[in-house]
């Protein structure tokens, strides 16, 4: 019996975790960091990691659940919705894309089957890289960032034929056709069997899991489901992924979609980090080596030719020089589905070893470039597509000419619900608004309906003064995106230090650090929120109106100073704590043996910590003052005050003396 041992799988965690921790903290992408790892980490390098099946197939399963969360994702309505991007733009990217490479290849003697996998392979792009970086950029609801993640989609979406063609190719040459046409008819069989079955099965079976009120019964279940309706398509002799995407599919229209989503994203986020150590390790220093050349020539395929098809592309399809230009500069790098396509083809035989190895090192070098090409893509087109220029006048005058006549008004950065939600309380009491925001649907949409609001994005001095910040009486920031707000604020308060300016935080982390920025008033989503009900919960326990108003606006005016220090629990949302940064509450208790017993309160290491010390809990009693005779007793709660890491030591001061 062959031995099995947990010991690659236990460094693979390891390896894993020690990624995620460094890649936070440089602020780059845990997937490029899970590659590089496992590249370095790997037999091709420094051997600690072996390459073994257990190893591979924690990565395959990586795929399945990858697969299953783009199936959750695949709406037809959010298809129909962006048919042209997707169908046209997206879809003739992929088929012009994978004709190209695959002449190319072809040319220099590649066989069809090993050509045709690379090319699919170089095809893709990384879903991952270009939504983060467009999120980040507030470019979501930009034209560019609209058309790239239209061809995202279709990508998605031609990854699953991909994955039934390799296999039909890795058979009998002489029977390609036939063999083509008995996998797509199995897939046509199979997937319609699913279909029926399943869209009349999984509602009432997954309604009568969750009657059960079992959170561990509902994620079992979604395992269930997830890894045995891959196998069912594994028995068929399809893939594992295009049953996992079925499955997604199935669920997507159900109302256990966001559930299921949530229950499955620790797994799918752990087993594709497996995915990305295992597709670094198989690169190979002798081969890259060898093989030098071609990943360079691969390299200039992903980064220009791909970027050449899409901006011809978008020309054709009439988008404007700039966006198109834009839209191929996001597109232009490799992503994670081309290591699946690379895994998959490996697995059958399908490419030589060589080949694999270049695909594969084209595609990371790739994607370690891409944040930089793409944070220098407003440079690039600036400078080499005159018009942008002159659209950015036109903007800017029409902007002019909107707020000529405009003083003394509320200029509102962002008009997003919050944004829109202020201007009409202000227009209701008539009151001079003037609104910038960076989705071009939404102002397209907002602007032709009569509002005051205009696109622009308000890190840009000028477009601030366009919008007649100096003739303004104050700003109302209600951006969701922090760093933009710093950004802006920075802005206003060197261009107008005196002016008054209102900003949202999504978080009490940033109330300290906008005041000291300049801003009037920083207000805290959750803290109103809770202002808000903790209102009506005294009025309806018989508190007067006139009260309750006193007290909300005396919390206001201390500027919230009564809420501060709140315990920290598992369900903060993530993003809005900070373990580093943030003041938190804390208690504990001193059992007999704790150091800190028969202690006085100066004795204990507050300052030396800075740590505050709130209040002793002792019996039913609240003690906050303290004389010289107070000792410290067993049983007391001592409720502090400070950043986690010094509670944490003084905790264990108080407990063994050491801190």
């Amino acid at each position: 019996m062959e031995h099995f041992s947990l010991a690659p799988i236990v460094i693979v965690l390891l390896v894993a975790v020690l990624t995620v921790i460094v890649c936070r903290r440089l602020n780059i992408p845990s997937m490029l960091g899970y590659l590089l790892v496992g590249f370095i980490a790997g037999p091709g390098m420094l051997h600690l990691i072996p390459q073994t099946s257990a190893t591979d197939y924690l990565g395959e399963i990586g795929i399945v659940f990858l697969m299953f969360s783009i199936g959750l994702e695949f709406s037809l309505p959010k298809l129909q919705a962006m048919r042209k991007l997707v169908l046209g733009l997206g879809g003739m990217q992929v088929v012009l894309t994978v004709a190209l490479i695959l002449g190319i290849l072809m040319l220099q003697g590649t066989p069809f089957a090993w050509a045709f996998a690379v090319a699919g392979a170089l095809a893709m792009s990384s879903t991952a890289i270009v939504s983060r970086i467009l999120a980040e950029k507030t470019e979501l609801g930009q034209p560019h960032g609209q058309m790239a993640m239209g061809v995202l989609l279709m990508q998605d979406i031609a990854v699953v034929p991909l994955m039934i063609l390799l296999p039909a190719l890795a058979g009998s040459s002489d029977n390609l056709w036939l063999a083509l046409g008995l996998a797509a008819l199995k897939m046509v069989l199979t997937l319609g069997l699913l279909f029926v079955v399943g869209s009349r099965v999984m509602t009432p079976w997954f309604r009568l899991v969750a009657k059960q009120k079992s959170s561990e019964l509902f994620m079992i279940n979604v395992l269930l489901v997830t890894l045995g309706v891959a196998y069912l398509t594994e028995l068929e002799g399809l893939s594992l992924a295009l049953g996992a995407f079925v499955a997604g599919m199935l669920l997507s229209e159900t109302e256990y979609r966001f559930q299921v989503e949530d229950d499955i994203r620790p797994f799918r986020d752990i087993l594709l980090g497996f995915f990305f150590i295992t597709v670094g390790m198989k690169l190979d220093i002798a081969a890259l080596r060898e093989g030098w050349q071609t990943v360079l020539m691969l390299l200039g395929i992903l980064l220009l030719l791909k970027a050449l098809v899409i901006f011809l592309i978008a020309r054709y399809l009439r988008h404007n020089i700039a966006n198109s230009m834009k839209s191929a500069m996001y597109l232009a790098q490799g992503g994670e589905f081309g290591f699946v396509i690379l895994a998959v083809s490996h697995s059958l035989d399908l490419l030589s070893i060589e080949l694999e190895q270049a695909a594969t090192a084209a595609i990371l070098v790739s994607m370690i470039l891409a944040p930089f090409i793409l944070n220098a893509s407003d440079r690039v087109v600036n400078k080499l597509v005159k018009s942008t220029w002159d659209m950015k006048a036109v903007d800017l005058q029409n902007m002019l000419i909107d707020t000529m006549n405009k003083s003394e008004h509320v200029l509102i950065v962002g008009y997003g619900r919050g944004g829109q939600t202020i201007g009409r309380i202000l227009a209701q009491e008539n009151i001079p608004y003037y609104a910038l925001d960076m989705d071009a649907e939404r102002v397209r949409i907002a602007h032709g309906a009569g509002e005051p609001v205009s696109f622009g994005d308000a890190k840009r001095r000028e477009v601030l003064e366009a919008a007649g910040l100096g003739r303004a009486q104050m700003v109302v920031i209600t951006l969701n995106n922090m760093a933009e707000t710093k950004h802006v604020l920075n802005n206003i308060m060197s261009m107008h230090p005196t002016m008054p300016v209102h900003v949202r935080a999504v978080s009490d982390d940033y109330l300290q650090t906008f005041t000291e920025m300049g801003a009037e008033e920083a207000v805290s989503d959750t803290k109103e929120t809770s202002l808000a009900l903790a209102s009506y919960a005294m009025l309806g326990a018989g508190r007067s109106y006139q009260h309750v108003h006193q007290v909300m606006m005396n919390i206001r005016r201390s500027r919230y100073q009564m809420l501060e220090d709140l315990f920290v629990g598992s369900d903060d949302e993530a993003g809005f704590y900070d373990e580093r940064n943030s003041v938190t509450r804390y208690a504990f208790a001193l059992p007999e043996e704790a150091r800190a017993i028969g202690s006085p309160i100066h004795a204990l290491p507050l300052a030396h910590l800075n740590v505050r010390l709130l209040f002793v809990r002792r019996n039913t009693h609240q003690l906050a003052q303290f004389d010289e005779d107070f000792r410290l007793q067993a049983g007391d709660i001592l409720v502090v005050a400070g950043h986690q890491e010094k509670i944490i030591s003084f905790e264990n001061w108080s407990l063994q003396g050491k801190a």
